[in-house]
């Protein structure tokens, strides 16, 4: 039987929002937190962040899932 996936954690591709309005693209799962590419935003240029961040799983919300 295969083990089910946790809804509360994002997958590799899935769009998640975390922190004061930011958005972005989950590249890596890890234990307890993903890998987030903050380029998907539109106003990334503006914000003067980082292009890669990193968010524990109690800490996003996940705007669209991807599926395999």
């Amino acid at each position: 039987m295969e083990e089910m996936e946790n809804p509360n954690i994002a997958t590799v591709g899935s769009i998640i929002e975390f922190g004061e309005d930011l958005q972005g693209i989950v590249e890596k799962v890890n234990d307890n937190s993903v890998i987030v590419n903050l380029t998907f935003m539109e106003n990334f240029d503006d914000l003067g962040l980082e292009e890669k961040t990193v968010v524990n799983h109690k800490r996003y919300k996940i705007i669209h899932r991807k599926e395999d």
